[in-house]
């Protein structure tokens, strides 16, 4: 697997934390259950589970809030993010069918540990994969999701064709899993922004890298695309992660500047993307049940402007690392998904 730095390309201006990954941010855990066979029908698809505080977030919850770029997507457990502020689970990515078996598996998991409080509504989003993965076959699980729970673990994230991304395409090249992450110093200490991708948007010729128009330069003459062009594709699902004592309201903000490393790339939100940002901070600790009031921190908002370059650069170099990892992959009904070809993506960056 090979990532954009891997290829002598460098993206923004922070740097990145030690596994460049949204398990840079302490405590934050991904797990991956992948789904590749073709009998009885064919499978391309798969889970993605990002678990917080080393797997205390049933009991010890943290404050999140979310962005609806474009709304063509789902993203369970949104009316209670607005209401209360905060998530009390792992949070799920797959495809677009199996969103309510991956629900109802996280609370199952919840059911067998005895973890389960008495409420709790999980976080589930999703993107499409039906160009290469039979949807229509219900591949994923409860079993698989909960295997994707049971794996979840800090250090280094696989990407490209794995988890919820393993059927999923970028820019018509291949696409998937991605993630990155930044050091944001702040008038009251150092804090790490980390972001998870699932892509699977965007056109060829929006493509950018760095600011070079590589998918100009690497037009379906040279790699094919997936399947005849259309107008716009799907979705992407942007999960950001960061351990400074933020509330709410300031994860909110965060969650909106997704959207420029969004753009950098490439990506406009068409008429039929999902894209759905959501983000989480870590640095207040939120016991279930609690028997008095929250002991809260909160940074000033005057100090979150690191953060906000942290996640859009964050966001550009997950959406490219996904690029990267990703591998040719011939799936449903003999459609094959290009990878982004590594040479002439450095030949192309070397140009500007």
């Amino acid at each position: 697997m090979s990532r954009l730095r891997d290829l002598g390309i460098t993206i923004g201006d922070m740097q990145p934390g030690p596994q460049n990954a949204i398990t840079d941010v302490p405590g934050v855990m991904v797990g991956h259950t992948t789904l590749i066979f073709d009998e009885p029908q064919v499978a391309r698809t798969g889970v993605t589970m990002i678990v917080p505080r080393d797997g205390a977030i049933w009991s010890d919850h943290v404050f999140a809030a979310y962005h609806v770029f474009n709304g063509n997507g789902e993203m369970t457990g949104l009316p209670w993010i607005d209401e209360s502020g905060m998530i009390g689970a792992p949070i799920g990515i797959t495809n677009t069918f199996q969103v309510g078996v991956v629900r109802d598996a996280i609370i199952r998991y919840a059911m067998d540990h005895g973890l389960y409080e008495s409420f709790f509504l999980p976080v589930v989003a999703e993107t499409y994969d039906g160009h290469l993965n039979d949807i229509g076959a219900f591949h994923v699980t409860t079993e698989h999701a909960i295997a994707a729970i049971e794996v979840a673990c800090s250090g280094p994230v696989a990407e490209g064709n794995v988890g919820g991304g393993t059927g999923m395409n970028c820019h018509e090249f291949k696409g998937g899993i991605g993630t990155a992450s930044r050091l944001a110093e702040t008038g009251s200490g150092p804090f790490t922004v980390g972001v998870l991708v699932q892509t699977n948007y965007g056109l060829r010729g929006d493509l950018r890298v760095d600011g070079v128009p590589v998918g100009r330069m690497i037009g379906p003459e040279l790699v094919p695309t997936p399947w005849p062009r259309h107008e716009s594709s799907s979705s992407i699902i942007v999960v950001i992660a960061t351990d400074a004592p933020l509330l709410p309201v300031q994860c909110r903000r965060l969650a909106q500047r997704a959207t420029t490393g969004l753009a950098r790339v490439g990506g406009y939100g068409h008429n039929s993307s999902g894209d759905i940002f959501l983000a989480f901070a870590t640095g207040n600790h939120l016991p279930a049940g609690p028997a008095s009031a929250y002991n809260l921190r909160m940074l000033p908002h005057e100090q979150m402007d690191p953060l906000f370059h942290g996640v859009a650069e964050a966001t550009e170099e997950a959406i490219l690392n996904a690029l990267c990892a990703a591998e040719t992959m011939v799936g449903f009904q003999g459609r094959t998904s290009h990878a982004l070809p590594h040479d002439l993506l450095r030949a192309a960056v070397g140009m500007r």
